[in-house]
C-alpha cells in the first residue's frame, strides 16, 4: 500500500470547550456508556489519523486534510465545526478537501454558522467538496443554493467533475451514490496522462469501480462503525460491502482510504470509533505492491 500511518494529536488538538449539550447527550452516553466503559468517545475528542502516500505523476509533495460526515444539525453545532475546522488549520495544509455530509438530514435551521467555519479554513491550493446523501436529503432534493453558499464561502463542489490543482495534480469529484446521480466516467473524463489523480466519493461502495489509474479514493460515510466493539469492529456499517469498507485502507483494485468521520449518526456519542481528522502528506513516487 505504500502509505505510512503517524496516529497522534495536531500541534494543538484540543478544540474549545463544552459550553452545553443536550440532554440526549447525557443519556446516550450514559446508556452507551455502561456497554462501551472506556470506548466512549465526543464531538471533540478527535484523533487525527496521519499518513505518509506516494502518488504516481505527482513531482512536489503537498499536505492535504480530509474532512468528512461533520452531520452539521441537531447532533453537531458550530462550536463543534469551529473546534474541526481549528485543527485543521494546524496542520497548515496545502489542500482542504470535504468529503460529504457537512449538514445532517434532520437540519432544521439554515446552515450559515456551519458556512462560516468552513470558510475559514482555507489553503493555498485551494478547497473542494462533494456532497453525500444526506447533503441531498436536508435539502429535499435539490442542493443547488447550499452549493452555491459553499463554494461563495470558498470550496469548490465537485459534481462529477475534477479540477487541476496544480500542474501534477487533479482532485474528481463524483456526486452521492445513493441519493446523487453519480457519473464516474464524468468525473474522471479530464484527467491528463501522468497527473497524479485525488478522487472524493462521499460514500466507498463506488470504490471496486474506481480504475487502478487513480491514484487515491477518499470517502466516508461508514462513520467507521460509530458504535464498535473492543478494537474497534464495528457492529454495523453502512456500506453494502460490510466490514470491507468500513474504515481505514480499502481494499479494492485501486487505492481508497474511508475516514471515520467527524460528527453522528443517531446519537453524539462514538464506541470504541473516536472521530477522525485524516491528514495525508502525499509525496511522488512510484505505486509498489
Amino acid at each position: 500500500m505504500n502509505a505510512q500511518n503517524d496516529r497522534g494529536a495536531a500541534p494543538d488538538a484540543r478544540g474549545p470547550t463544552w459550553s452545553r449539550r443536550r440532554l440526549l447527550t447525557a443519556g446516550a452516553a450514559v446508556a452507551v456508556g455502561a456497554l462501551a466503559g472506556a470506548g466512549i468517545a465526543t464531538s471533540r475528542q478527535v484523533v487525527v489519523e496521519r499518513h505518509v502516500v506516494t502518488l504516481p505523476g505527482l513531482t512536489r509533495p503537498l499536505r492535504a486534510v480530509f474532512l468528512v460526515d461533520l452531520h452539521y444539525g441537531p447532533l453537531a453545532d458550530a462550536e463543534d465545526v469551529a473546534g474541526w475546522t481549528a485543527l485543521a488549520r494546524a496542520w497548515n495544509p496545502d489542500l482542504v478537501l470535504w468529503g460529504g455530509d457537512l449538514v445532517d438530514r434532520a437540519l432544521a435551521h439554515d446552515p450559515g454558522p456551519l458556512l462560516t467555519e468552513v470558510a475559514r479554513l482555507r489553503a493555498p491550493l485551494g478547497a473542494y467538496a462533494v456532497l453525500g446523501n444526506h447533503d441531498h436529503r436536508a435539502f429535499r432534493h435539490d442542493p443547488s443554493g447550499f452549493v452555491a453558499r459553499l463554494e461563495r464561502s470558498g470550496v469548490r463542489v465537485l459534481g462529477n467533475a475534477s479540477a487541476r490543482v496544480r500542474a501534477d495534480l487533479v482532485v474528481a469529484g463524483v456526486d452521492d451514490l445513493l441519493e446523487g446521480r453519480p457519473d464516474l466516467d464524468a468525473a474522471l473524463a479530464d484527467r491528463a496522462p501522468g497527473t497524479a489523480t485525488v478522487l472524493l466519493s462521499h460514500n466507498p461502495d463506488l470504490l471496486p469501480a474506481v480504475p487502478v489509474g487513480v491514484g487515491l479514493t477518499l470517502a466516508g460515510h461508514t462513520h467507521g462503525g460509530q458504535i464498535c466493539l473492543p478494537g474497534g469492529v464495528p457492529i454495523v456499517t453502512s456500506s453494502r460491502y460490510g466490514l470491507r469498507f468500513a474504515r481505514g485502507w480499502a481494499d479494492a483494485p485501486a487505492r481508497g482510504y474511508v475516514s471515520r468521520g467527524l460528527g453522528f449518526g443517531w446519537i453524539p456519542v462514538r464506541a470504541y470509533c473516536p472521530p477522525e481528522l485524516t491528514v495525508l502528506d502525499l509525496r511522488p513516487g512510484p505505486l509498489t505492491p
